[in-house]
């Protein structure tokens, strides 16, 4: 994928997901249950915290990061739901923007051999893509939640 296609996808799956929430008022947004005992106020807070570790590799240009990361992905999870539960919607959406526009920046700054290259990131494994880092931790992320959210939805549909 070269970084045009990288940017285009990005910044589409990005509406799609903003669509997606703007379908929601906020008591739907807090309700518990969107997925599991998380509301969707705690997916974004969730997906948001996986953006921001990307905006820190892509600021360092280095496999840099929280120390969640050391944790098995259901504890790295619960960890983060934790953390930000007790947030407010109106705080964690303002958040989940400033992050993606920091994001989209670093990702804009990248040249093209960054995107394929690990060895243009400190400590990252030499079988990794960075691309593929990247868009698993941020637009990929929103297809695995999409469908749940969806989903969930559906059942208050009238």
């Amino acid at each position: 994928m070269n970084k045009t296609e990288w940017l285009d996808t990005l910044q589409t799956e990005r509406a799609q997901w903003d669509a997606l929430l703007a379908q929601m008022d906020e008591a739907r947004m807090t309700q518990p249950g969107a997925a599991g005992e998380w509301s969707v106020k705690d997916v974004i807070a969730h997906v948001t915290w996986f953006e921001r570790e990307m905006v820190g590799v892509l600021r360092a240009r280095a496999l840099v990061g929280s120390d969640l990361w050391n944790l098995p992905h259901d504890e790295r999870n619960a960890v983060i739901y934790e953390q930000n539960r007790d947030r407010a919607l109106s705080e964690v959406l303002a958040e989940a923007r400033a992050v993606f526009d920091q994001l989209l920046a670093g990702m804009q700054s990248l040249a093209e051999e960054d995107l394929h290259d690990p060895r243009r990131f400190a400590e990252m494994p030499a079988d990794w893509v960075p691309w593929q880092v990247i868009a698993g931790n941020c637009y990929e992320h929103y297809r695995q939640h999409t469908p749940g959210l969806c989903d969930w939805m559906a059942l208050y549909a009238t």
